[in-house]
C-alpha cells in the first residue's frame, strides 16, 4: 500500500513537473521570444552597444582638440564674474563670515602657541583682502575663474583616458564618416577614400548595420548626444557649442580578428537557437503533461489529512495564501526566463525546481479553496450559506469587528491610529535610515514627534489606569474621591460619567436611608392617628353595653363615636386619595376656570372659621379674570388643603397674606401666614404623608393635605413649593394661564 502511494506521488510530481517546464517555455516565449526573432542588429542589445560607441566617437574624435587649445578657447562672461563674486553674499557679509572662521581658532592659539595665531591673523586678513579685491577689479574676478575652468579641463581629460581602450576595441568594429558642418572637417576611419566614394564603402549591401547623418530618426550627430558615456563639464560644453556633423557609421560584414560586435553576434545566435529550441521542447512537455494528467492526483488518505488542516484556516488567509503563491509562481517564471536568456543552467534547474513546486502547491490550494466555496457541510445547505458562514469565521470579519469596536468611540479611534502610525513611520524610518544615512534629518524629527507620542501614550494608559482603580474601589462599596476631569477627551468624559454615577450611588444610598426612616415614621404615624379614633371607639362602644347607662351619658357616648368615625372616615379617604395621586390613576377633567373667582369661592367656604380663630385676612387679585385650563374641584381640593393648614397651625390674631398675580403666561398663587409651632428646616419633608407641622400630633389633620395638594399641582404640569423663614410659612403654586 506505501509503495502504490510512493508511486502515485512520483507520477503526480513527474506530471507537474512537465507542465511547469511546459508553461514557463510557453511565458518565456510571450515575454521574450520577440528578442530572439529579429537580427542582432536590429535588436535593443545591439543598439546599447552602438549608443556606447558614439559617446566614445564623441569624447576621442569628434572633441579633438589639445587640451592647451580647449584651455585657450576658455571665455568669462561678466555674469559668472557677478555670480562668483556674489556667491556668497555681499562683501560686508562675507567679510563677517570670515572674520568669525577665524575667531574661534584665533582665541584658542592666543596665549598657548601665539605663533599659531599669527598663522591664522594672516590667513584671515589675506582672504579678506583678496574678497575685497574680488569687488574691486573684474580682472581678478576673472582671472580665478579661468584657473577654476581649466581645472575642470585637466579633470575631464583625465576621465576621457579611462575610456581609451575600450574605444580602441569598438573602433575596430564600426566603420564612420563624419564631416563637420561648420568647419569642413572631416573625421574617418574608413580607407581607400581615394579609390572610391564613402558611398561605394559604406551601404546597405556591404554592412550588418548602417546609421546615416541626418536622417529623419536622429537628425544631425552633435557629439553631445550622452547616451552612455560622457561627462557633462561645463567648459566643454561651451567650446564645442553648436557643433554638428553629417555623415555615416556602420559595421561592415567583413569581419575582423579584433570585432567584438562580431563576438556579441555569434553570441547572440547561439542564444537564439537555444531559445528555440526551448520553445520546441516546451510545447512538447505541455502536451505530454495534458496527456498525462490522470496522473495528477494525490493519494485519498494524504490528501484528506492536507485538506483537514488546510480548512482550519480562514478563508480569506487561504485566499490570500493562494494569491501569494500564484504571484510566486510568476516570479519563478521570470527567475526561469531570466536564465534561459543566458543560458545559466544552474540557475535555470533550480529555478524549474522552485516553480514545480510552487504550480503543485498552487494547484491544490485553488483545487481545495475551490470545493470549500461550491461544496457545504450539510449537503443540503446552499453554496451563499456555506460561504457567508466561511466568511464569518474569516479574520477580514475579525478584524472588521474589532475596528468598529474601536471607531465605536471615532475620537478614541482616530487618537490610537495616530498614535500607532507615529510608532511604526519611526520604526521604518529608523530602519531607512540605518540603510540610507541621508534620512537622518527626517528621523530626528520622527524622534521629536515620537517623543511627544509616547507621553501622550504614557499620559492616556497612566490615566485609564486611574479610572479602572477607581471603578474597583466603587464595585467594592468604596466612595473615594472624584476623578480628574481632564480635558475634553473621551477618558475625561468617561472619568465624569463615573463621578456622575459615584454621586448618584450616594444619593441614592441617602434616599434610601430616608426612604426606610420615613417609612418607619409613616408606619408609626399611621397606627398613632388610626389607632387614636379607633381607640376612642372601641372604648365608648364597651362604654355603651354599661348596664343602668344614662339617656345622658349614652347620647353623649354616641356623639362621640359618632365624631371619631368621621374623623376615621376623613383619615381613611385622604390616605385612599394621596395613593391614587402618587399613582397617577387620576384623571383630570380640564375646562377654562377663572383662578381668582376659585379661590375667592374656597375662602368664602372658611370665612366663619377664619374669624374665629382672630385671624386677618389679606388678599391681593387682578381686577380682571386669570384663566387656566384646570380641573376646578381638584385645583378648589387644593385651595382648602392650604387654607385649612392656615387655619390648623397659624398664630392666633396674625394676619394671612393670599396673592395671585399673572405674567408671562403664568399664574402665581401665594399663601403666607405665621406659625404657632417651631417648623423643621427641612422643607421637604412637610410633602411627606402624615408629615404635620405639630410634631405632638395633637392638632386635627390626616397630614396628607400638603402631599395631595402636590400631587394635584404635579398632575396640571405646574409647580408647588414651600418656604420657611422663621415662623413665616409660605406656599407658591404657579400654573400656565392663558388669555
Amino acid at each position: 500500500m506505501a509503495t502504490k502511494s510512493r508511486n502515485k506521488i512520483l507520477k503526480l510530481i513527474a506530471v507537474v513537473c512537465l507542465f511547469t517546464y511546459g508553461i514557463s517555455g510557453v511565458f518565456t516565449t510571450v515575454v521574450s521570444g520577440g528578442k530572439y526573432f529579429k537580427n542582432y542588429y536590429n535588436t535593443d542589445e545591439f543598439r546599447q552597444e552602438y549608443y556606447q560607441f558614439v559617446d566614445l566617437l564623441a569624447l576621442f574624435e569628434l572633441k579633438n582638440l589639445p587640451k592647451e587649445e580647449v584651455k585657450k578657447a576658455i571665455t568669462v562672461s561678466a555674469e559668472e564674474i557677478e555670480e562668483h563674486r556674489t556667491r556668497y553674499g555681499d562683501l560686508a557679509s562675507q567679510i563677517v563670515n570670515i572674520e568669525e572662521q577665524y575667531r574661534y581658532k584665533i582665541e584658542e592659539a592666543e596665549g598657548a602657541n601665539e605663533e599659531l595665531a599669527d598663522v591664522y591673523r594672516a590667513e584671515r586678513d589675506e582672504k579678506i583682502a583678496d574678497i575685497t579685491e574680488n569687488f574691486k577689479d573684474d580682472d581678478h574676478v576673472r582671472d580665478k575663474i579661468v584657473k577654476e575652468k581649466e581645472e575642470q579641463v585637466d579633470e575631464y581629460f583625465r576621465n576621457v583616458e579611462e575610456y581609451r581602450s575600450q574605444f580602441l576595441q569598438y573602433k575596430d568594429s564600426f566603420r564612420y564618416y563624419l564631416k563637420n558642418t561648420e568647419s569642413g572637417e572631416v573625421i574617418t576611419n574608413l580607407a581607400g577614400l581615394q579609390d572610391k566614394p564613402v558611398e561605394g564603402l559604406l551601404n546597405k549591401q556591404n554592412t550588418n548595420f548602417i546609421q546615416y547623418y541626418p536622417s529623419k530618426d536622429t537628425g544631425y550627430l552633435t557629439g553631445e548626444e550622452h547616451y552612455v558615456y560622457g561627462d557633462y563639464n561645463d567648459v566643454i560644453l561651451q567650446v564645442y557649442k553648436g557643433q554638428t556633423f553629417e555623415g555615416v557609421i556602420g559595421v561592415p560584414k567583413s569581419k575582423t580578428a579584433n570585432s567584438v560586435v562580431t563576438s556579441w553576434s555569434k553570441d547572440y545566435e547561439q542564444r537564439q537557437t537555444g531559445m528555440l529550441i526551448f520553445a520546441a521542447t516546451s510545447l512538447v512537455a505541455l502536451l505530454l503533461s495534458w496527456f498525462l494528467r490522470g496522473w495528477a492526483s494525490m493519494p485519498v488518505e494524504l490528501e484528506r489529512k492536507l485538506v483537514h488542516y488546510y480548512s482550519r484556516v480562514p478563508i480569506d488567509i487561504r485566499a490570500i495564501l493562494t494569491g501569494l503563491t500564484a504571484i510566486f509562481v510568476l516570479i519563478s517564471f521570470f527567475l526561469i526566463n531570466d536564465a534561459i536568456l543566458y543560458f545559466k543552467f544552474g540557475e535555470i534547474f533550480i529555478a524549474m525546481v522552485l516553480a514545480s513546486f510552487l504550480m503543485l502547491t498552487l494547484f491544490f490550494q485553488g483545487k481545495w479553496l475551490l470545493r470549500d466555496w461550491q461544496d457545504g457541510v450539510d449537503p443540503q445547505w446552499k453554496n451563499s450559506e456555506q460561504l457567508q458562514l466561511e466568511w464569518k469565521k474569516s479574520l477580514i470579519s475579525k478584524l472588521y469587528s474589532l475596528l468598529k469596536e474601536v471607531f465605536l468611540n471615532r475620537s478614541i479611534g482616530v487618537q490610537m491610529l495616530i498614535l500607532l502610525s507615529g510608532v511604526f513611520l519611526l520604526g521604518a524610518t529608523t530602519i531607512i535610515t540605518i540603510i540610507q544615512p541621508a534620512f537622518i534629518l527626517v528621523f530626528g524629527v520622527l524622534v521629536i514627534a515620537g517623543i511627544f507620542s509616547l507621553m501622550a501614550l504614557l499620559k492616556f494608559t497612566g490615566y485609564f489606569n486611574k479610572i479602572v482603580e477607581n471603578t474597583n474601589e466603587l464595585a467594592g462599596g468604596k466612595m473615594g474621591a472624584d476623578l480628574p476631569v481632564k480635558g475634553k477627551s473621551v477618558l475625561a468624559k468617561l472619568a465624569g460619567n463615573i463621578n456622575i454615577l459615584k454621586h448618584g450611588v450616594k444619593k441614592s444610598k441617602t434616599e434610601q436611608a430616608k426612604s426606610e426612616r420615613l417609612k418607619t415614621e409613616l408606619i408609626t404615624n399611621v397606627s398613632h392617628d388610626l389607632r387614636t379614633p379607633l381607640t376612642s371607639i372601641i372604648t365608648y362602644s364597651e362604654l355603651l353595653k354599661t348596664p343602668d347607662l344614662s339617656e345622658a351619658d349614652r347620647a353623649a357616648y354616641i356623639e362621640i363615636i359618632d365624631r371619631k368615625s368621621q374623623r376615621l372616615k376623613v383619615l381613611i379617604d385622604d390616605l385612599f386619595e394621596a395613593s391614587k395621586m402618587a399613582s397617577g390613576s387620576v384623571e383630570l377633567v380640564k375646562e377654562k376656570v377663572d383662578l381668582v373667582q376659585l379661590l375667592q369661592q374656597a375662602l368664602a367656604e372658611h370665612n366663619g372659621a377664619l374669624e374665629n380663630a382672630g385671624l386677618q385676612l389679606r388678599i391681593a387679585t387682578p381686577d380682571k379674570p386669570v384663566y387656566a385650563m384646570v380641573d376646578g374641584q381638584k385645583l378648589w381640593r387644593v385651595f382648602d388643603n392650604l387654607i385649612g393648614n392656615i387655619l390648623k397651625y397659624s398664630l392666633e390674631n396674625t394676619r394671612i397674606f393670599i396673592t395671585l398675580k399673572q405674567n408671562d403666561g403664568e399664574a402665581s398663587i401665594t399663601f403666607k401666614n405665621v406659625t404657632k409651632y417651631e417648623l423643621s428646616e427641612n422643607v421637604e419633608e412637610l410633602y411627606e404623608r402624615f408629615k404635620r407641622g405639630d410634631e405632638s400630633r395633637n392638632t386635627e389633620g390626616s397630614g396628607l393635605g400638603l402631599a395631595i395638594a402636590k400631587s394635584i399641582v404635579d398632575l396640571h404640569e405646574g409647580e408647588m413649593d414651600i418656604g420657611v423663614d422663621g415662623d413665616l410659612f409660605k406656599v407658591t403654586i404657579i400654573l400656565k394661564s392663558i388669555q
